[in-house]
Formats: structure tokens, sequence, C-alpha cells
């Protein structure tokens, strides 16, 4: 298939990106680069600098692979911001950028474009959940404004679903981690700039990169008072997405969790970052953040039967091995 993937540059993008050309497709990425790593693309990957706020710029590539008489088959939409703390100092910056946004890739893709869509949405949407692990009819009460500006994204697809005969999947991620190597040599893994992710930071500590890394309340409601999280290996991820873009052939409306149903503390991946690297790691406790749910766990139960989805990374330590691996090669450790 020809696929658009929006934010293709991006950790998480770059991955499905590299998985759908090793499989035979014909991705073609669409990225900003205000986050996203071009230089981690293989070179044979087209690449379009462009962004979603820029209506009339996507819809000329789809009116352009029209006239080529080779149109793109479905979109993978992966650019947003993603910081849901950042989101509770600048919400207007996430409405714009992932609600607003959005809808110009819609647009876009009303007038020229494929009908066809996986959407990159997040376990934000359900906020503070009644129960765990989380089932996908849970209800949704997001607790801060990431998460209700890609719950906003997911009603939209709904009604252009139900009006417009979109087809779409929509995926909500739980915490992605780890790193792929690719049989082309181009390896990806977490980094950004500035980086807020929980287990990159961890590993700049044991790099020398930081003195300590930073634990944002330990007084929750949970054994060791940390925030407890499910990680999912980025590969396991990106299988999803190929997944979930071929059953969009026979299937209109798909929501799927993906998470590996494990819930670990902020401790327990300090502990497992301790074992893999070496490293002491020092902490420092710091106040809760406003909108951070206690516990965040998927059941992805429904993806396991309906995709037939299998996560070959089931182990803390074995996701945490392979980022650590990439953040030494990365960083020159």
């Amino acid at each position: 298939m020809k696929v658009l993937i929006t934010g293709g540059a991006g950790y998480i993008g770059g991955t499905v990106a590299n998985m759908l050309a090793k499989n035979g497709h014909n991705p073609l990425i669409f990225d900003n680069l205000s986050h996203g790593r071009r230089e981690l693309l293989p070179p044979s990957i087209e690449f379009v600098q462009g962004d979603l706020a820029d209506r009339a710029g996507i819809e000329a590539i789809f009116v352009s692979a029209n006239q080529s008489n080779h149109p793109f088959d479905a979109v993978l939409h992966f650019a947003a911001l993603i910081e849901a703390g950042e989101s509770m100092l600048h919400p207007e910056q996430f409405f714009r950028n992932n609600t607003a946004g959005t809808l110009s890739l819609l647009e876009a893709m009303l007038s020229s474009g494929p009908r066809r869509i996986v959407f990159s949405s997040t376990a934000a949407v359900y906020g503070e959940p009644d129960s765990v692990p989380i089932p996908e009819d849970a209800q949704l009460k997001p607790t801060n404004a990431y998460g209700e500006s890609k719950l906003m994204v997911e009603q939209m697809l709904a009604w252009f679903n139900r009006i417009h005969g979109f087809r779409y999947a929509s995926l909500r991620y739980f915490n992605v981690a780890g790193a792929p190597e690719f049989t082309n040599g181009v390896t990806r893994g977490e980094a950004h700039t500035p980086e807020t992710h929980l287990i990159p930071l961890i590993l700049d500590v044991a790099a020398g990169r930081r003195a300590s890394i930073r634990v944002f309340g330990d007084d929750y409601s949970t054994p060791d008072g940390t925030c407890i999280r499910d990680y999912i290996h980025v590969s396991d991820l990106a299988d999803a997405h190929l997944l979930a873009l071929n059953a969009l052939g026979t299937r209109d409306r798909l929501i799927f969790n993906l998470g590996n149903g494990k819930g670990f503390s902020v401790q327990e991946v300090i502990e497992s970052a301790r074992r893999i690297t070496g490293h002491p790691i020092p902490v420092e406790v710091c106040p809760r953040r406003a909108g951070d749910p206690a516990v965040l766990v998927a059941s992805s139960e429904r993806a396991i039967h309906e995709l037939g989805w299998r996560p070959r990374y089931t182990h803390l330590d074995d996701i945490l091995r392979t980022a650590w691996a990439w953040h030494k090669r990365l960083y020159g450790v």
C-alpha cells in the first residue's frame, strides 16, 4: 500500500515507517521536524516537510499522487504534541496542534485523499480509571488537556465514519519504550528535546548526562507510592499498526488499547534500570504533577483476539535492555 505518515520522523512514526518499508509498502513521511529527526530515516523513504496547519500543503500531496495514478491507500496519523504535563500549562497549543491540525488533515482527505486512517491515540483519554486493567469501553474522562485533545479527534473520526464513510482505527497507546534494530541498519530509540519521558531520563542518569532522576510524587495509593504505568515496546506497537491497517480493508471502525497488560511503578522502572545498567541512579522526589493519574494499565485482549496481535516484549527488563543498548550507541557510552 501507499501510505502517508504524518509525524513519521518521530520515534513511533519513524519505527512504523521503517517497518512498512521493510514489509514492501510505500510510505511517504510528512513532518514539520519540530520534534522529528530526519537523519534517522532511510533515504529510500520519501519525505516532505510540512505542517498540519497547512491544509493546502497536505491536499497538494494527495492531488499529486492522484494525478500520477498512484493514489494513497491510507493515512497513518502520528503528528501531535504529546507531553501531558506541558498540556496543563499551555492547553491552547494542544488543541490547535492536535485537534485542529487533525481536522485540517481530515478535510484534505475528504477533498482529495483516501478514506482510511490509523490514528495514534492515547491512554490519557481514560483519565483516572474506575478499575484496571482498562477495557476499551471504560468511561472516557481525561484529566489533562493532552488526553482531551486526542479524545476530540476520536469523536471527529466517529462522525467522519458515520457521515463520510471514513474507515478508521483508533489505537490507544500506553507508555511506549525500547528500541528496534532494522535489517537496513537504521536504528531508532526514544530521545526528545527537551526530554520528559521517564525511561530515557533514567537512562540519561546512567549515561552520566544527568545527576539524578526526578520522581513526581511518592504518595499515591499504590504499593510503593509512585505512579504505575503499562510499558509497551515500540516494535510491538508498530506490529499493531500494520495489523490495524490491514484490518481496515474489511472493517470500518476499530478501537484498541495497546499495552502489555502489566503495570510497573516508577520505582520498579528505576530498579529495572539499575539492574540493566549497573548504575545506582540517584532519585530526587518532587511534588506530584497536575493531571497524572495514579494507575494506567491496559487490557489489550481485544487487540490480541481481533487483530491476532502478539506482543514479543512482555518483561520490563527486556524493554529496558533494548532502550539502554540504543542509548549507549546514541551517546557513545
